[in-house]
């Protein structure tokens, strides 16, 4: 049963509660969810409004004064992937508690981070403590379909929530990464950028009753191969430099020097290959990537198409363009694909570290052992909609995780779970960092 409402929940309690909505999105239908949470910070005392696109998927906003600094936003999205054709051990919408973890759909990605944020920020009004600047928490919806009904709408709707901001936390960052028998932390700095593509080959079509050789299906075949076999350039960026030396600098001489050898294109695949499943997390970051994911072509069985469309799923590194990429991908696949960018969502080129030290410091004094660095996140997150109004986010949401715990392999998959402790952890590392930020 949910708590009564004026109860004061533990940041795990709130979790279990947020995990209880069912958000999947499509279609979403976040407003119970959202409504939950509105209730929690009106009963601490906060003001809330709410602004919406959708009456049914509404957006969740709460402000705390503080002193001259420039406002610090919040965010997370309380929309969560589908569970379908997935075999759970536990009900994904029940928020259980079992051998220490929360368990639910959202346990990480992300209703763990709003239970953080929303921990830290009622904290914050409960104890009515002198914060440097605002905060501004927003709880959103839509991010796991695009964000066009959340972060999106709100900058380019609501711009005037967002000036003067300098920073924001959201996802996704601060988990343990244990290499080589330390424990490091990457933060998020930067993340790729969207660059969806349609590929388009055509050839003769004809009655499938004939012999058909070199037409446009052998041709999507040759693409997806081409596709599979092929590589695309390395670029190494400066968040991913940073990132590769600050941890081989912690590391053994030969675990670095392979390390650093993915800094050098000439032998970055060799490197690859010798880090096994650890490189294959890693070669995202040093390459655009595209990878095939919906076939169109065809009407009726007994004709052989004359075109057939193939969309890919790009993903362009920070400071590319999307003709940057299309070139490459045209080099792979040969000039006679047609290729056509579809959506392009930009991030910003070149991240704002000055909040980095400040982050860093509340991970090093919550595990003094730990060793924060800056990430590039190979997916994307709704900090790129929020770069629009000038705002860069950190993906700090921290969590202290056991060595055998492999959080990548349970987001959107059956299972998803987060370690009480490591939840706690979070809540703690936000509580701090809301009362640093300048």
């Amino acid at each position: 049963a949910r708590r009564a409402r004026g109860a004061r929940l533990t940041v795990v309690e709130l979790l279990q509660e947020l995990l209880r909505f069912d958000t999947t999105n499509p279609p979403g239908n976040e407003i119970a969810c959202i409504e939950f949470v509105r209730s929690r910070l009106e009963d601490a005392g906060c003001e809330t409004e709410l602004h919406a696109k959708d009456p049914a998927r509404p957006n969740l906003v709460s402000r705390l004064r503080g002193g001259d600094a420039p406002p610090l936003l919040l965010q997370g999205h309380v929309d969560v992937v589908t569970t379908a054709g997935q075999d759970w051990s536990h009900p994904p919408f029940a928020g259980a508690i079992e051998d220490g973890y929360v368990w639910g759909r959202g346990a990480l990605d992300m209703k763990a981070g709003v239970a953080m944020l929303v921990d830290a920020f009622v904290r914050a009004k409960r104890e009515g403590i002198q914060l440097p600047g605002d905060v501004l928490l927003v709880v959103l919806a839509d991010e796991e379909a695009g964000g066009d009904l959340g972060a999106r709408f709100l900058v380019e709707e609501r711009p005037a929530l967002f000036a003067g901001m300098r920073y924001a936390l959201g996802e996704f960052g601060g988990f343990t990464l244990h290499l080589g028998g330390k424990r490091f932390y990457p933060i998020q700095v930067a993340e790729k950028q969207i660059c969806w593509l349609k590929a388009t080959v055509r050839g003769p079509g004809g009655h499938g009753a004939m012999i058909q050789r070199g037409g446009t299906v052998a041709r999507l075949g040759k693409l997806l191969s081409d596709l599979d076999r092929k590589r695309m350039p390395v670029h190494v960026t400066p968040v991913v430099r940073e990132f590769i030396e600050r941890i081989a600098a912690e590391l053994p001489r030969k675990e670095a020097t392979v390390l650093r050898s993915l800094l050098k294109p000439r032998v970055t695949d060799m490197a690859l290959r010798l880090l096994g499943e650890r490189g294959a997390t890693l070669e995202p970051m040093l390459r655009n990537t595209v990878n095939a994911t919906i076939v169109r072509g065809g009407a009726k069985i007994n004709v052989v198409p004359s075109a057939i469309e193939l969309e890919l799923d790009g993903r362009a590194l920070p400071g590319f363009t999307p003709d940057q990429l299309i070139a490459e991908v045209q080099a792979l696949v040969g000039e006679d694909v047609e290729l056509e960018l579809v959506r392009h969502d930009p991030g910003p080129a070149a991240p704002d570290m000055g909040l980095f030290e400040t982050l860093a410091g509340v991970i090093r004094e919550l595990d003094p052992g730990g060793i924060p660095v800056p990430l590039l996140q190979i997916g994307v997150t709704d900090g790129r909609f929020f770069s629009r109004a000038g705002v860069q986010t950190y993906g700090f949401l921290p969590m202290r995780l056991p060595e055998d715990f492999k959080f990548e392999k349970l987001i959107h998959a059956a299972d998803e779970r987060i370690p009480v402790e490591a939840l706690e952890f979070g809540a703690e590392a936000v509580w701090r960092a809301i009362q640093r930020f300048r």
